[in-house]
């Protein structure tokens, strides 16, 4: 498996990191914690996670990649969201509104605001990619902006 690509920032100053390593995780299993009491993301996760800690670290890996540039994180989450059966653009839209209310509840507004520009890019990515593994020749729909 190739590794993921992580974007590079949008908007942070060369060499800026706009949080520390403990907001991050807080962030993470703060959004997470919400996502295993959500009604309708919580069946879908929990049917595909089998250890839930050991996929909270890799997350908390996967957005210091992001937010602080830790370059922690190796794998290759498009193919594993792609094999997800009956997934569809409101679950997706679903996810992101979730992450970005926790996101904004965080008293790092830096963080909060990097973070959701960086979810918004990776829903789109995901979102995009889970189209095109279901149907190769069919152009795909963005998520709607909202």
């Amino acid at each position: 498996m190739e590794a993921h690509a992580i974007p590079a920032q949008a908007s942070l100053a060369p060499g800026a990191v706009p949080c520390t390593e403990e907001e991050v995780e807080r962030l993470v299993h703060a959004f997470y914690a919400r996502v295993r009491q959500d009604e309708v993301l919580a069946p879908i996760f929990d049917a595909h996670i089998d250890d839930w800690d050991r996929h909270l670290a890799k997350l908390v890996d996967f957005w210091s990649a992001i937010l602080r540039r830790t370059g922690r994180f190796s794998g290759a989450p498009m193919p594993r969201h792609a094999a997800l059966p009956g997934l569809d653009a409101a679950l997706f839209q679903r996810w992101l509104a979730l992450f970005r209310r926790t996101a904004d509840e965080q008293p790092n507004r830096a963080m909060a605001e990097q973070a959701c520009l960086m979810a918004g890019r990776i829903a789109q990515s995901l979102w995009m990619g889970y189209q095109l593994s279901r149907d190769p020749d069919a152009v795909p729909r963005a998520l709607p902006h909202g």
